[in-house]
């Protein structure tokens, strides 16, 4: 979509200008929508800017939270900074007035936002040969208004419902929370009525490309069903309060709920074989997901333009890049992350020992080798003593985490690597490269594999329906590269339980999800957050010795801590003062 550079400063100063008004300010400029939803302006180029806008209120995702993934706040990894903003989660210092994902009010400028755009739309002109395109700017608009509340749901449960209000002064502004369950119907209707308005997923026009398409509403819904039948809004909320429960989920537990995500999978297929799993040799599809722009498997992601900001803030801190910027190594994988990771045959590492008869399975001496091969474009590890070590480099050398290695210096006046590793996915292929070069750095919001795991999970949760979730998980294992095995299972038990399969089930979405910004959120939906990140987290301690070899020793790095109160954000302080009727969560 072109745009003219004075149009675009035009729409820049005025969101600069709404943009410092609070929620509730009366705006003082309402006059420049008739500017912007002029009848006269028959491309509508300035309405169509004014929509642009709207898609930047949805996440960013990268190091969204103070610089960091959202992912540092789990058990996955750590921030360089042992002080960083996102271990406000893990050490219980998050606080009603200090909580580093402030959400809540950005989601709701953009709220207000989609609509005043749909509460103008009717101004802008039908051209003839175009009918549809009011149509499809307010699906668009409306679309995410949805995923703004689904934003809001995850993190709070039930939050106020304005549905189409554009509200003034004169309005009353001591809204109430709609229930989960209000929440949960509003957002799925939603994602019905405007699918039928949005691209369709075969869409071929370069300049519709990154817009929302149909496939993206269902993804939507399917996601939304999920957390809806999960354990803790399924029936399983902590508070003991039954009103208060309501809001956050619903009062009782009912299993036939996953299968809306099933009939919402049925529903995603049925758009046309438009999506599928990216491909290529080893793990190497898998990798170029994430730095590809045009693939098979992307639903929906966040455009922006190719950059090096992954790579220079997140490469081992040995190396010089772009403009002489030496990597910032700003994430690092936890050895628990690490250890989730399956042997090539798809068995956890403790179960699939090296052996004479077994040479594919794990050995602790080369703790590296023979593990899934997302493992390798996912992680930087110390692989100089890792067979096919230079398929593993990064800028032409290997990586050295070891003690005293060029990545792990132990000098007082680098930071460094607090696990031994480094965060490698979403960066370029830049094994043999001397720098980096602009790449492809969009955030997915929705891509064919979680719709699988989705599937998957609901399958399973069911009862009786293990058998079709378990050919789910195998479509994920062969597109990574994991050994089919003799009976063509790979990795997965036959007669596996349900509960054996659950565990699968999950790992599986840890693997292939990390840093997607899901294992936040599932750990909590699975209601098991007060296990899984109530731990010690650990790291790897290499020692390079005389002779040349190697000695691994897995080390404590810091201890995180979880309470009840977390599994659902605290709503901020001062929209609690200016909102009297906004009831509090649990805890806080």
């Amino acid at each position: 979509m072109k745009k003219s550079f004075s149009i675009y400063l035009f729409f820049v100063c005025l969101v600069a200008l709404h943009s410092c008004k609070k929620f509730e300010d009366e705006p003082k400029d309402l006059d420049t929508y008739d500017i912007i939803f002029d009848p006269a302006d028959l491309n509508a180029v300035r309405a169509q800017e004014f929509l642009n806008n709207i898609y930047t209120f949805l996440p960013t995702g990268f190091a969204r939270v103070g610089g960091d993934f959202l992912d540092a706040a789990t058990d996955d990894a750590v921030s360089i900074v042992p002080t960083a903003n996102i271990t406000y989660y893990t050490n219980g210092i998050v606080s009603v007035v200090n909580n580093p994902d402030q959400y809540f009010s950005n989601a709701y400028f953009g709220i207000r936002q989609a609509n005043i755009f749909l509460a103008n739309s009717a101004k802008i002109p039908v051209p003839a040969g175009n009918p549809i395109r009011t149509k499809r700017f307010n699906a668009e608009a409306r679309f995410i208004r949805a995923f703004l509340y689904f934003q809001l749901l995850q993190r709070y449960g039930g939050v106020p419902l304005i549905s189409d209000n554009v509200f003034t002064l004169n309005d009353n502004l001591q809204l109430k929370r709609n229930t989960f369950e209000e929440c949960v119907n509003y957002i799925a209707s939603e994602c019905d009525a405007i699918k039928p308005d949005l691209y369709p997923d075969n869409d071929s026009n370069a300049n519709n490309f990154g817009r929302i398409v149909q496939g993206a509403a269902v993804a939507l819904k399917c996601r939304l069903y999920l957390y809806a039948a999960s354990p803790l809004f399924n029936g399983g909320g902590v508070e003991a309060d039954a009103e208060l429960k309501k809001l956050t989920g619903y009062l009782t537990t009912d299993i036939t709920r996953w299968q809306k995500v099933v009939d919402a999978v049925v529903e995603f297929k049925a758009l046309g074989n438009y999506y599928s799993l990216q491909t290529g040799a080893s793990a190497s599809g898998y990798r170029n997901i994430f730095i590809n722009k045009k693939n098979s498997e992307v639903i929906f992601a966040k455009q922006s333009v190719n950059n090096f900001d992954i790579e220079n803030n997140n490469a081992p801190v040995g190396y010089v890049g772009f403009a002489a910027i030496a990597g910032g190594g700003r994430t690092n994988p936890t050895q628990n992350f690490v250890d989730a990771f399956t042997t090539i045959n798809g068995k956890p590492i403790s179960q699939d020992l090296k052996s004479t008869i077994n040479p594919n399975g794990y050995d602790p001496a080369s703790p590296y080798a023979n593990r899934d091969p997302r493992f390798y474009v996912t992680v930087f590890f110390s692989n100089a003593n890792t067979p096919s070590a230079a398929s593993y480099n990064w800028l032409n050398r290997a990586v050295e985490t070891f003690e005293g290695g060029r990545d792990k210096p132990n000098n007082n006046l680098i930071t460094q690597t607090r696990t031994g590793y480094y965060l490698r996915k979403f960066m370029g292929n830049f094994v043999t490269g001397t720098t980096y070069s602009q790449q492809s750095h969009n955030f997915i919001y929705f891509r064919y594999a979680e719709i699988l795991l989705n599937n998957a999970e609901a399958l399973n949760e069911l009862g009786g329906r293990t058998e079709d979730a378990v050919k789910e998980i195998i479509e994920i294992r062969k597109r990574a590269g994991i050994n089919a095995g003799t009976d063509a299972r790979y990795g997965i038990p036959s007669g596996i339980s349900q509960a054996a399969m659950r565990d699968i089930i999950r790992n599986e979405r840890r693997i292939e999800l990390s840093f997607e910004e899901h294992r936040f959120f599932d750990v909590r939906r699975w209601k098991n957050a007060n296990t899984e990140l109530n731990k010690t987290l650990t790291g790897m301690k290499i020692i390079r010795e005389a002779n040349g070899s190697y000695t691994h020793e897995i080390v404590p790095v810091v201890s995180i801590t979880f309470q009840d109160k977390l599994y659902h954000n605290a709503f901020p302080y001062d929209e609690t003062v200016k909102n009297s009727a906004l009831r509090q969560n649990f805890g806080w």
